[in-house]
């Protein structure tokens, strides 16, 4: 069916700089995680949303899974009146990106935004490594990402101003030798950047990638966020909302003169102990 943009009188238009475009935000499923945040934050700009998520690989995680709660983010914004769908979707089917983009289309007719958001968590060194983990990280993180990119491509309307917007690590930043294969995995995205962007600036749209820096997601121990805070500048961790106020200024027209960039959103962490 095709899009109708929704528009409310009590919003400010500045808020709504996203009103007619459609998004795409993978690795929606915890509620207090850096995809839900986009969403909610995308919303609130106008955008209507396709949200995926895969809870097994939460379960497989120290943090969990969340059950049902990419559905009670649906239920969430869908009562402030924004149009949200969402699917289940297991990014290492290679054929689920294909599949994932056509959903899109069928709900809303187009597609002008796509955030990669999702990744598989890999905490393997080097004693540990399998050639298993490796494969299934680069299936998600790397080639899922590709695809969808390659897929978002194929189905964009020209007419529709575009962009595209990806996660990386801090592995370009300092080490990570406990997390190989997701450092390996994030790396190859870092330096798609470029050949992306060049790719599709042409026609029309941006491609950018983020780090978002330590964000507080509820996975680090104790120890972990006291060495955080040590580290940075500021004092304190990211958070999902900051990262979502990046996304939101790099899909909306204020931003169409940035391309190819790898940005670096930290507060400060690296630069010394406060």
């Amino acid at each position: 069916m095709g899009y109708v943009a929704m528009t409310s009188p009590q919003q400010h238009p500045k808020r709504r700089r996203l009103n007619g475009r459609v998004a795409l935000v993978t690795g929606t499923s915890r509620q207090i995680g850096i995809g839900a945040a986009i969403a909610r934050r995308l919303a609130s700009d106008g955008a209507a949303l396709f949200l995926t998520s895969w809870s097994p690989h939460d379960a497989e995680m120290p943090w969990g899974a969340e059950p049902d709660s990419t559905e009670a983010l649906v239920v969430e914004l869908r009562a402030e009146g924004h149009q949200v769908e969402h699917l289940a979707a297991d990014l290492a089917d290679p054929d689920v990106p294909a599949a994932v983009v056509a959903a899109v289309i069928q709900a809303y007719g187009a597609l002008d935004i796509l955030v990669a958001n999702h990744a598989r968590s890999s905490t393997y060194d080097l004693e540990h490594l399998t050639a298993a983990e490796i494969d299934l990280t680069y299936a998600v993180n790397t080639r899922a990402t590709l695809l969808l990119v390659k897929e978002y491509a194929a189905r964009h309307d020209d007419t529709r101003a575009g962009s595209v917007v990806l996660f990386t690590s801090g592995q370009h930043k300092g080490p990570m030798p406990g997390e190989l294969p997701y450092a390996a995995s994030k790396g190859a995205l870092h330096q798609l950047t470029a050949s992306l962007a060049a790719h599709l600036l042409p026609r029309g749209v941006t491609v950018n990638t983020v780090n978002p820096g330590p964000t507080d997601t509820g996975w680090a121990s104790p120890e972990q966020v006291a060495w955080v805070r040590e580290h940075s500048l500021s004092g304190r961790w990211g958070t999902p909302e900051d990262a979502a106020r990046l996304v939101s200024w790099l899909v909306s027209d204020e931003a169409r003169w940035i391309t190819g960039q790898v940005i670096d959103s930290e507060g400060g962490f690296g630069w010394g102990s406060r």
